[in-house]
């Protein structure tokens, strides 16, 4: 994407992308002016000496199309993130020409192609993530060449062949090529260094411990001309051992006696025959003892698999009568041909009948039902399964059109829905199960030192990712919707949840769809806004006013419930008129030194957010650039670091950095 000789100023290759992979017009509310750095055009990032374009962050922009061409002049980036769009092509411009690369995101695309050997000579590189392309042919040895690289995700492609030894990439942290096509041996130890997820779905894989099998050696080739070749014919119903070798034997040495003496008697030739029936029916009746025994042995084995899985099981989603509600729920699913799950992810599906069978316990009571953590032993991994029987009924119609609406959002920031099932007294719906708890969990867990166990602070640092990643996801669910002007609806920090890398993953966006909305504003228990009393209906506006709850909650550490009588907003507004405005931040930020400036940049913007009227709200893609602006101009990040990222990193030594 970056070619040898650019031009002084990049806005002409961005103008060129934008009009070939765009067709949404999503980027040009912002893209405007005639310079894309002093513009500060959205998602890109220049340096303030060269002016030139050093990052190009759009996931989740529905883009489509061949970027290539237009980003081939893009010589001096250092991070692009096009994740979650349609774009397609080959990745050889990309890889052969941005030289300078330390970041590269392009998951969840339609790439195709191989992975040209060209990316060993990125040797800046830290992060690459390519799953979920169609990517084909080998993993290229060259990324041996890659001494800094920390992650290299490949999963959900067609790659093939076999796995390069990754040996000589000591800082690697994050490994994955599972959902391929790989074959050959395993390298050693690499299994225990990133785990069996890592190469799961490779059918043709051998070695590497006792999760895969045994890798068998090609026969030796023959001595000499002379060397015969030994045919051994397939033979299910005869079991190896020495009753086949003798008769083998004695197949021989009738053979060897016909041939040693032909002129052998009529009486000979009968006993011979008689001899090798007899030894026939001891085969038979040894074979139908063996696999009698067999089947017996192995239905007793099923019966007591059965009985320990039903031991293990904590909890299921059925009522008190698991197994009466389970064969109910299975009847209703065969009876009704539509009634089955859904998804809206063509990898890693599972039938009904496997979600009920999983283990599970219940982790959350929430207003629209109970999530449970469902462990599905057979597919492997565990996925959120929220269940909302308290939800209002509505008609299949109706749900599937909500369902729809939800599924198809996708960004990184959200919370994924990966399928639903509807029945007439039963509606599941299935997440990403996110394992890392809430921000509600992280700001007020063991506060003055109650609940037995000692608190860990949440520094400051880490708070303003964790904003920023919710501003994000919401001011996405806001872009996408903006012409039906569909809420999130329960914004909160009960709903910020944490995956497995920290980042903020806002959830139950579109949940307010299912209820009568009359009834949302009370039954969700998000933050209102002033004016749904008023009103009772939910909308965006309402959606920005919780968010500066939010940002006010995590400014200050007090629930929207625990502000003195006052609610959270109209404390703060106090507070600031008595100039008292060092006496609103949590104790625990206040020991952090040069960042006062921060501090009060960020209770401006959940103010502007908490504006009483709607019309005064700024729009949440206006609070993202906000925040945006205070950590970037203020708190310039480390060149190294991973910019895209909109939640917790981990550096080499395990400190948390942004």
């Amino acid at each position: 994407m970056c070619s040898s000789s650019p031009p002084a100023n990049d806005t002409a290759s961005l103008v060129a992308f934008q009009s070939l992979t765009d067709s949404h017009a999503i980027l040009s509310s912002n893209w405007t002016g005639s310079d894309a750095c002093s513009s500060l055009w959205f998602g890109v990032r220049c340096d303030p000496n060269l002016q030139r374009v050093i990052s190009l962050t759009l996931p989740s922009l529905h883009l489509r199309g061949p970027p290539s061409d237009p980003l081939s002049r893009l010589d001096q980036l250092r991070l692009l993130d096009l994740r979650s769009n349609r774009l397609n092509g080959s990745l050889l411009p990309i890889l052969s020409s941005c030289r300078h690369l330390k970041l590269l995101y392009l998951s969840d695309n339609d790439f195709s192609g191989p992975i040209p050997d060209e990316i060993g000579a990125l040797s800046r590189l830290a992060r690459l993530d390519l799953s979920n392309n169609d990517l084909r042919g080998p993993i290229p040895r060259s990324l041996s060449k890659l001494p800094r690289l920390l992650t290299l995700r490949l999963q959900d492609n067609v790659l093939s062949g076999e796995i390069p030894d990754l040996a000589a990439l000591p800082s690697l942290r994050d490994f994955n090529a599972s959902n391929n096509q790989l074959s050959g041996r395993v390298p050693d130890g690499l299994v225990k260094r990133f785990g069996l997820a890592s190469l799961s779905g490779n059918a043709g894989l051998c070695g590497g411990g006792p999760f895969f099998p045994t890798c068998t050696s090609p026969p030796p080739p023959s001595s000499g001309p002379s060397a015969a070749v030994v045919v051994v014919p397939s033979n299910p119903s005869q079991i190896p051992g020495s009753t086949t070798t003798t008769a083998n034997a004695s197949s021989t040495a009738a053979t060897e006696a016909v041939d040693d003496h032909k002129g052998l008697s009529t009486g000979a030739i009968v006993a011979i025959a008689v001899g090798n029936a007899v030894v026939l029916l001891a085969i038979v009746s040894f074979s139908l003892a063996y696999y009698c025994s067999r089947e017996e042995s192995e239905s007793a084995m099923k019966k007591n698999q059965k009985k320990k899985k039903k031991k293990k099981k904590k909890e299921y989603f059925m009522d008190e009568n698991k197994e009466s509600a389970a064969e109910e729920s299975e009847s209703a699913a065969a009876g009704t041909a539509k009634s089955k799950l859904v998804f809206f992810d063509r990898r890693k599906q599972f039938e009904l009948e496997e979600l009920l069978r999983a283990s599970a316990e219940m982790v959350g009571k929430g207003s629209l039902g109970t999530v449970y953590r469902a462990v599905l032993e057979d597919v492997g991994g565990a996925v959120a399964v929220k269940r909302l029987r308290d939800a209002n009924p509505c008609s299949r119609s109706e749900f599937e059109r909500y369902m729809d609406l939800i599924g198809r959002l996708r960004h990184p920031n959200l919370v994924r829905l990966r399928a639903y099932y509807y029945a007439k007294e039963e509606k599941l719906l299935i997440y990403d199960f996110l394992p890392n708890r809430t921000l509600y969990h992280l700001l007020h867990a063991n506060r003055g030192g109650g609940g037995g166990h000692e608190r860990v602070p949440l520094d400051w640092t880490t708070r303003i990712r964790l904003v920023l990643g919710a501003a994000r996801g919401l001011a996405r669910v806001h872009v996408e919707y903006a012409a039906s002007r569909i809420p999130h609806g329960n914004v909160k920090s009960a709903n910020v949840l944490l995956d497995k890398n920290g980042a903020a993953c806002l959830s139950d966006f579109g949940l307010a769809l299912l209820l009568n909305p009359v009834h949302a504003t009370s039954r969700l228990g998000g933050y209102a806004a002033p004016e749904q009393a008023a009103t009772q209906r939910l909308s965006q506006e309402a959606d920005v006013y919780a968010f500066g709850v939010l940002l006010l909650e995590v400014l200050t550490a007090r629930t929207p419930s625990d502000a003195k009588g006052m609610n959270l907003p109209e404390w703060v507004r106090s507070v600031v008129r008595e100039e008292w405005t060092a006496e609103v931040f949590d104790a625990e930020l206040l020991r952090y030194k040069n960042i006062e400036d921060e501090l009060v940049a960020m209770l401006h913007v959940g103010l502007a957010c908490v504006a009483c009227l709607p019309e005064d709200r700024p729009t949440m893609a206006e609070v993202v650039k906000m925040i945006e602006d205070i950590r970037v101009e203020q708190s310039p990040l480390r060149d190294d670091m991973d910019e895209s990222r909109t939640s917790l990193a981990t550096t080499e030594d395990g400190r948390l950095s942004y």
